[in-house]
């Protein structure tokens, strides 16, 4: 197995200690991580995205949805086995516990969740504060007038 130590990274760079942690998550579970529940990422927009997680043989009082910093944690819990579970001679939708964690880049808020048809739709949004925005600078004359000006009357003056 190959590994990556990010720790020269650090040297000279600031704020991207996050990004070098997922990628060290990412190598370390590889193909060992399971895959359950599957799960699509959109983008729905300039700056909105959508988590859908196939979720079936769960409704929304088995599923939790938490957002925390930087970090988007969807669990699901299935009740106590009933007397019914016996009569399956084959049961192939899977109904077991899972906890699936995203992580989240700055700003990125989650919006909403709803359950449908047994597809987990998770809202996403992007939103950077005002003073992170970019803004049009107004140039303004340097002392009522451009440099231009200032050229013509050193040339006039001379």
């Amino acid at each position: 197995m190959l590994t990556f130590d990010f720790s020269p990274l650090f040297r000279s760079t600031v704020g991207f200690d996050g990004l070098a942690r997922v990628a060290e998550e990412a190598l370390r579970f590889g193909d060992t991580a399971t895959a359950y529940p599957p799960y699509n990422i959109e983008r729905t927009g300039n700056d909105g995205y959508q988590i859908t997680m196939a979720v079936a043989g769960f409704n929304e009082t088995e599923l939790a949805v938490e957002a925390k910093e930087n970090a988007l944690v969807v669990a699901g819990r299935k009740g106590k086995k009933t007397e019914d579970e016996s009569r399956y001679l084959y049961h192939g939708i899977a109904g077991r516990d899972f906890v699936r964690r995203f992580h989240l880049a700055d700003y990125v808020k989650v919006v909403s969740a709803s359950i449908e048809n047994g597809l987990l739709r998770i809202e996403l949004l992007r939103e950077l504060p005002e003073a992170m925005k970019s803004r049009r600078i107004e140039i303004k004359k340097a002392n009522g007038s451009t440099l231009v000006d200032q050229a013509k009357k050193l040339i006039d003056a001379a």
